[in-house]
This record gives C-alpha cells, sequence and structure tokens, in this order.
C-alpha cells in the first residue's frame, strides 16, 4: 500500500511511532529495517550502525544509529530479542536503507524473546496498517497523507 507516497507492504509488522518493521523468518528469527514512510519523514542516511552481533535489545529501545544530513539518531526496535545477525551491506553502502527499505535495506535479524507479547503492539493487517500509517504521516506534515 501507499501512504503519502511511500510504500508500506501489507505482510510486514510495524512498530509505527518509531517507523521500524519487522518480518518473521523461517527460522523463527525476526528480520528488523526501517520504513520507507520513516525514510521520507527523516531524510537521507548516511551511516548505517546496527548494534553487534550477540546485543540484546529491547521494545521501543535503540537497535542501533543512523547519521542523517544534521544529526544522529537511535533507530528503535519493533521487538525484543538478540541480534543474530545484521546486514554487512550497509557498512559500504548505507544508501541501501532507502534504495531498497525491504529488501537488500534491512539492518538486522533478532532472535525474538517476547514475540507472542509484544507483536500485540505492532501494526499488523492491512487495515491496522492504514490507518496508523495515516494518522502518523498526518501527524508529521509529509505530502499526500
Amino acid at each position: 500500500m501507499l501512504i503519502a507516497g511511500a510504500e508500506l507492504p501489507e505482510h510486514l509488522w510495524y512498530w509505527i511511532d518509531e517507523q521500524t518493521w519487522a518480518v518473521p523468518l523461517e527460522d523463527g528469527r525476526v528480520r528488523v529495517g526501517i520504513t520507507a514512510l520513516g525514510l521520507k519523514a527523516s531524510g537521507d542516511i548516511y551511516m548505517c550502525r546496527p548494534k553487534s552481533v550477540g546485543s540484546e535489545v529491547e521494545q521501543g529501545r535503540s537497535l542501533g544509529v543512523v547519521e542523517l544530513s544534521k544529526s544522529i539518531v537511535s533507530v528503535k526496535s519493533p521487538l525484543s530479542g538478540t541480534v543474530m545477525r545484521v546486514n554487512e551491506a550497509l557498512e559500504e553502502r548505507p544508501e541501501l536503507v532507502h534504495q531498497a527499505p525491504y529488501e537488500a535495506g534491512w539492518l538486522l535479524e533478532l532472535a525474538p524473546a517476547r514475540l507472542e507479547e509484544e507483536r500485540g503492539r505492532l501494526a499488523i493487517g492491512e487495515a491496522d496498517i492504514r490507518a496508523a500509517m495515516q494518522r502518523w504521516a498526518w501527524l508529521n506534515q509529509l505530502e499526500g497523507a
């Protein structure tokens, strides 16, 4: 679906306030990244540094940092867990986060700690995603919201 000109795949789970997404993988891990809508609001990313493998992250807390044109921002995790893998391609090509936020631009993979408890705090399913993202885009004064 498109919200304010940004693509938001309906099969992903979204942490709306922080504009991050999660998707369960077949091996039980969860892949995490930044939404296209969040990227539209924040601007270009010049550096991306996710937490290292083995680090523990909590839902709503930092999973790493990104450097924008005028600031360094903490990216908040949509779920709690242990970092099992980071997207090493972002070290050389941080622009992948913008170019393909849901494919090559993902940030890290987690072994979730409290998946069943925490997934209820995420927007899942087209109706929930559309309503929450439209409201977020409107609150952040994005064109087309």
